[in-house]
């Protein structure tokens, strides 16, 4: 598997979001124990940023292999020209080919271009693969929290980035 393998679109079509609900309930609850809370969340998050969806302020990034979804990543709009970066994820066989830092890339690219001023993310104290590609990219940890949240307690961990 390489990263030419993959094709990364922008279009959301019937079936993505519940596939991408449903992988995350999958994923996360066989690499880390989540329960079904978690999916239920990744849900509602869903449904709020397709219920607010402006093509001008969001994007949805849908890596595909063979037309299969492989990986997933969101940037929502929020206020005061803030983004939230959401649900990012990757299938565990197209993990460190690349994709995750050409995600990130383009996640990067668009925030510039749509001059955001800010950007933020909620992620897991477990989830430290993802934390390192954060803080690559200028993140910077700036609270946690526990919480019993998602079926067992983990430390939630909120990440900012102020210079865009």
């Amino acid at each position: 598997m390489n990263l030419n393998d993959t094709h990364i679109r922008t279009n959301i079509k019937p079936g993505d979001l519940g596939f991408v609900m449903y992988r995350h309930g999958k994923l996360y609850g066989e690499e880390y124990n989540y329960g079904v809370s978690f999916e239920t969340y990744v849900g509602a998050g869903l449904h709020e940023f397709y219920e607010n969806y402006n093509p001008d302020l969001d994007r949805a990034w849908i890596c595909e292999y063979e037309e299969k979804i492989v990986g997933f990543l969101l940037l929502m709009h929020r206020k005061n020209h803030t983004a939230q970066l959401r649900y990012f994820y990757l299938e565990h066989e197209f993990r460190g080919i690349g994709l995750g830092k050409k995600l990130m890339s383009l996640f990067m690219d668009f925030l510039q271009e749509k001059k955001y001023r800010s950007c933020y993310l909620w992620t897991t104290h477990e989830l430290l693969s993802a934390a390192s590609l954060y803080k690559r990219h200028g993140f910077i940890l700036t609270k946690e929290k526990e919480t019993t949240s998602f079926g067992k307690l983990i430390k939630e961990q909120r990440y900012d980035l102020s210079k865009i």
